[in-house]
């Protein structure tokens, strides 16, 4: 289980050292800093600490300035102050920044490890384990909506699924997930985190596909400070961090054979090694793994272990194709105009009997996802025929399908002087530039309507980023990013 990490500011050396001492004793990591403003960087680079202790009188960024600091890059962070003596100024300002718990450094410090300042700490802790939590599920909520309610009643298909979620959730046996990209896999491994003993811990997920294999071992398994170029400070992996709850690796068939074996030894034992450390970490996580590609076959072609194979595949469910399941589409197209009608304020748009018809006849390669964005496209641009076309180029039958484009008119028959001289040239026709491709259209709406929300929610906190990024539920980062790509000013 990873230890809680609390980090140590204060410009006595001696002090900050007994600290140390203490902390590790009793299960913590912890990290010293002797100004604020070297702390506030590192924090930066790295994970933020699960508590700061903060000494109040230090030269350069002193205490209080380094709270605020602190506060206004990492709101959820717990902060204890430490002070040399009481004064009840400091400490009402203190509390009014945003410290959890003020604590007096006696004369022997010895004195203080049993009293005040381990019980802080202790609550401490805890208030951050709450907090995550807390985001975890509410940010699970808000991706999940009613989807899953959808997903599970309007197939057979599904309902066979379910009760098979049902047998297997109050267990510890891993699950393989298989089925083609887009149909609702994440979905089944919510299901049965949600109910699982594992359900107030994290589920962490982790594409196996999206990073390098150079990286990915250090994303799921944490490094050491210089493990390898770039490594500045020690970084715990997603299973530390779903220590306890569930980790779900999709995409699983891309990881390279020499981590599958890294991977193997941490299904048998629950034991691995960060990078560049030779101590072992122990951990309990039930392991979900998802894949669209064909296992067997890349076990024959030596892609693939045969054992981690056969580890993986104690429980295997299979989500059919979107269309397997035609009695879905309806419903699950209701359900995403609706939601995103409300994310982009919106008309809810009425699908017409036309593209209700073409979209149970369409195939749907991409499945519940490409369903989605199809609706969510609906929403943005407000045209029908726009996602009409679309459907007849994705299902290969050309322009005809589209009503509102008209079909050629036939060629007409060579015309021209019955005497055999050369007939006239054709007038020159009239060369438009080529119009915008839908890709393009759709880019273009998304983005007028992402401004608009950014714009409308920036207002409405006063420009405080950091809050208007909750709200959109977004990362500070990709706010920051979103705003210039729209061109976004403060007037």
């Amino acid at each position: 289980m990873r230890k809680p990490y609390v980090a140590i500011v204060d410009d006595d050396s001696t002090f900050a050292q007994y600290l140390r001492t203490f902390l590790s004793l009793r299960g913590y990591e912890a990290r010293c800093y002797s100004r604020g403003d070297e702390m506030l960087a590192a924090i930066r680079q790295s994970d933020p600490p699960d508590v700061v202790l903060l000494d109040v009188m230090m030269p350069g960024l002193d205490g209080l300035a380094t709270l605020r600091a602190l506060k206004a890059a990492r709101p959820e962070t717990q902060v204890i102050m430490l002070s040399g003596r009481e004064q009840a100024s400091i400490i009402v300002e203190a509390v009014r920044l945003g410290a959890a718990d003020y604590v007096v450094k006696p004369d022997d410090p010895e004195g203080l490890g049993e009293i005040a300042l381990d019980v802080a700490i202790k609550n401490a802790t805890e208030r951050t384990r709450l907090v995550s939590e807390l985001t975890e599920l509410r940010q699970q909520l808000h991706d999940e909506e009613p989807t899953a309610c959808l997903f599970w009643d309007n197939s057979e298909h599904m309902r066979s699924i379910s009760r098979m979620i049902e047998q297997v959730a109050d267990s510890d046996v891993t699950v393989l997930l298989r089925g083609e990209s887009g149909v609702g896999k994440e979905l089944v491994v919510r299901a049965i985190h949600e109910r699982s003993p594992r359900r107030g811990r994290p589920l962490v997920k982790v594409n196996c596909a999206a990073l390098p294999a150079e990286l990915l071992e250090s994303e799921l398994f944490g490094h050491e400070k210089g493990a390898f170029t770039g490594a500045t400070s020690t970084r715990i992996g997603k299973f530390e961090q779903a220590d306890g709850g569930t980790i779900l690796l999709d995409e699983i068939a891309e990881m390279k054979a020499a981590l599958q074996a890294k991977f193997l030894h941490v299904l048998q034992d629950g034991q691995f090694t960060r990078l560049g450390s030779n101590a072992r970490q122990e951990v309990d996580v039930r392991v979900l793994a998802a894949t669209n590609r064909d296992l067997e076959a890349m076990m024959l072609a030596g892609d693939f272990r045969e054992d981690l194979y056969y580890r993986l595949k104690v429980i295997e469910i299979t989500v059919p194709a979107l269309r397997e399941r035609r009695d879905e589409i309806e419903p699950l197209t209701d359900l995403f105009l609706a939601k995103y009608a409300r994310k982009y304020n919106r008309p809810v748009p009425v699908p017409s009997a036309e593209l209700r018809r073409l979209f149970q006849e369409y195939d749907w390669p991409g499945n519940v996802r490409e369903l989605e964005n199809l609706t969510k496209r609906l929403v943005i641009l407000q045209d029908e025929s726009l996602v009409i076309r679309e459907i007849a180029r994705m299902a290969g039958r050309g322009r005809a399908m589209a009503p509102d484009v008209p079909s050629e008119a036939p060629a007409a028959a060579p015309s021209g002087p019955r005497d055999g001289s050369a007939p006239p040239p054709p007038p020159e026709p009239d060369q438009p530039g080529p119009p915008p491709t839908l890709l393009e259209v759709a880019k273009r709406a998304s983005l007028r309507a992402e401004r608009v929300a950014i714009e409308d929610t920036l207002q409405q906190v006063h420009w405080n980023r950091r809050k208007a990024a909750q709200l959109l539920g977004v990362s500070y980062k990709t706010l920051l990013n979103k705003i210039k790509e729209c061109g976004i000013s403060r007037r």
